[in-house]
This record gives C-alpha cells, sequence and structure tokens, in this order.
C-alpha cells in the first residue's frame, strides 16, 4: 500500500490540486487560528492553506514524495510548518496537544480507524475541533474516484458512535462536486463533520 501512494505522489502533477478543500476552507476561515493536525496530509494543499492562514500547523504521512511536494508547495507560498514522515498506526503526540485536527480524505480499514480515532480524541484539547471530510458509503461503488472497499468508507453512525462525547456541529451526508485536482474531480457523495470536544 505504502509503495502504491508513493508512486502515485511521484507524479510531478499535483494529483488532489493545490488549492484546499472547500470544506476545510470554510472552516478555517471561520476560527480562530491555533494548533492544527492533518494526518494523511499527502501532497500538502491544506496543511498549506492553515499556515498561510497564520495557523500552527504539523502534518504527516507516510510518503517521502508527498512530503517533498508539500515542502515545495510551502516554499511557493511563502510559509514552513512541520511535517513528519510517519505512519498511521505509528503516529504518537502528547495528550492535549493541538486545538484542531483535520481529517481531510483520510480514509482507513476499520481494523486500524477506532483505535486511531481513540489517539485522535486524546490529542485534542478539551474544547478543541475535528473537522472531517471523506466519501460516504453512499457513494460506493463508484468507478471515478474514491476507495472501492467500502470497508474504507464513512457513515454518520459509525462517526456518532467513536465521537460519542463530542458536541456535533455539522455531520451529514451531501452530494457535491469535488474540482481536487484529476483524482478528485466530479460528482461525489462525501461526509462532512465538525465536531467540538466536550
Amino acid at each position: 500500500m505504502k509503495q502504491q501512494w508513493e508512486e502515485r505522489f511521484a507524479e510531478k502533477e499535483y494529483v488532489y490540486g493545490k488549492i484546499p478543500n472547500f470544506f476545510l476552507k470554510s472552516f478555517i476561515d471561520k476560527h480562530k487560528p491555533g494548533k492544527i493536525l492533518f494526518p494523511a496530509e499527502g501532497e500538502g494543499r491544506n496543511a498549506v492553506y492553515a499556515a498561510i492562514k497564520g495557523w500552527d500547523v504539523t502534518a504527516f504521512d507516510h510518503s517521502e514524495n508527498a512530503r517533498n511536494k508539500a515542502m515545495n508547495l510551502a516554499s511557493e507560498n511563502k510559509v514552513s510548518y512541520n511535517y513528519i514522515i510517519k505512519d498511521i498506526i505509528d503516529a504518537e503526540f502528547p495528550a492535549e496537544t493541538f486545538d484542531y485536527v483535520a481529517l481531510i480524505y483520510c480514509h482507513l480499514p476499520t481494523i486500524i480507524r477506532d483505535d486511531f480515532y481513540e489517539k485522535v480524541i486524546k490529542w485534542i484539547k478539551p474544547n478543541g475541533y475535528i473537522v472531517l471530510e471523506g466519501f460516504s458509503k453512499k457513494h460506493f461503488p463508484s468507478k471515478t474516484m474514491g476507495p472501492k472497499d467500502i470497508d474504507l468508507l464513512f457513515d454518520i453512525p459509525s462517526l456518532e458512535n467513536i465521537f460519542h462525547k463530542f458536541n456535533f456541529i455539522v455531520l451529514r451526508d451531501e452530494e457535491t462536486l469535488l474540482e481536487e485536482g484529476r483524482l478528485h474531480l466530479g460528482k461525489a457523495e462525501v461526509i462532512r463533520m465538525v465536531a467540538r470536544k466536550h
């Protein structure tokens, strides 16, 4: 799997584009800058936008090619931030480190997803936020984009269960038109969530 992502991110083209995810951008634009974590950040489009807006950004991904492109994008925009080479299952941060965690198309199999989310919950400060967008199970099967394994897709009951100690500000299925590079292009069924830690 890691090799597949290395090959994908080895392309000169930014396969998910250089502009931030629309839902995340609207969240960042409406909230006070703070410490934000971007797991599985890929080519850096979202982390760079947060850095441009003055946020204290940490990101990680297991792909070195992704990090290289993310650093180039940061340089283009004259910003810097902390980008770590790290696999999801190995990621560790002290408790209550971040004001925000952004899970943007961070699709994980159930076998590791819940354990990872439990760690994410611990990393967030009291009154901190999670903002999430990803492909819904309603998107399956799609021939155009997104995971081809339904286990990697999101549904509202699962999110309500794992984040049951959070206040849900936004939690909805939505059909949207993605225009995020070559690999996120066209109509998609997504879940969008903003939740605040008690």
